[in-house]
């Protein structure tokens, strides 16, 4: 099983650590891309301020995330899953994993960057500021700038095993799964059962406490009906749609009645 996972807006600091090793991160594929974006956004951030602030959507508040960006390559880099914080990074609770949870977590979770195509937990990077949405002067909306590598690589990462898809939106343009691949993929949203309607904070919590639970228990179903069984195995409430044709993912309702 592997889990696709959209980053956090919000980052620790970088420390103090090596530099980012743009050769050591996980899915080599998607190298060139990667370098493509990290000289485009070193450049931008370490000249004009005022443009790189437009350009990455940056309120008054946030002008040093400019700065942090000009200086991503010879800051200290971190593994991802502690580069990434913020509601669901809080629920998942990586850190507190024991040391079997850790191991899956590091094979099964892959998280989407508009920086970094998509890393996993155990890769080394710098905090940095760079969504998705983003269009840099050079190579376009970033969206879109990705889709090619990330088809070329991703369908061999994921292998013949069930998909996981809990990226929000933004992070979805940058790929998505097609053919028989599709088939095996289970997108997830977090409804209020009450309502109806997606609210972000229990979304994103709901999210990370179901790939925990996954991850602690060793949970590692095979397709998307198995994983439905899983989830209410686990004690979530679930609405499950089959894909009506061929080359379609499945779509899961995960409904929570208390925002927590």
């Amino acid at each position: 099983m592997l889990v696709l996972l959209p980053p956090s807006e919000g980052k620790a600091p970088s420390g103090r650590g090596t530099p980012l090793k743009p050769e050591s991160l996980s899915l080599p594929g998607l190298a060139a891309a990667r370098e493509a974006v990290l000289g485009e956004l070193v450049e931008l951030c370490a000249g004009d301020e005022e443009k790189a602030m437009e350009v990455l959507g940056l309120s008054e508040g946030l002008r040093g995330e400019v700065a942090k960006n000009a200086d991503l390559r010879t800051a200290g880099a971190r593994p991802a899953g502690e580069i990434y914080t913020g509601v669901l990074y809080d629920a998942l609770g990586l850190a507190s994993l024991d040391t079997v949870a850790k191991q899956r977590a590091a094979r099964s979770l892959l998280v989407f960057s508009g920086l970094w195509g998509a890393v996993r937990v155990t890769d080394r990077i710098p905090s940095y500021r760079c969504s998705m949405g983003v269009r840099l002067p050079g190579l376009g909306a970033l969206g879109g700038f990705w889709r090619a590598p990330m088809a070329n690589v991703l369908p061999a990462a994921v292998g013949d095993g069930l998909l996981l898809d809990l990226r929000s939106a933004a992070y979805a343009t940058a790929w998505k799964p097609k053919g028989e691949l599709a088939e095996r993929t289970a997108s997830v949203r977090v409804l209020h059962a009450p309502t109806r309607k997606v609210v972000s904070h229990f979304n994103k919590a709901t999210k990370g406490r179901i790939v925990r639970s996954l991850l602690t228990t060793g949970t590692a179903p095979t397709g998307p009906a198995e994983l439905v069984e899983a989830l209410r195995d686990l004690g979530h409430e679930v609405e499950a749609q089959a894909p009506e044709r061929s080359g379609r993912p499945w779509a899961l309702d995960v409904l929570v009645s208390e925002i927590h």
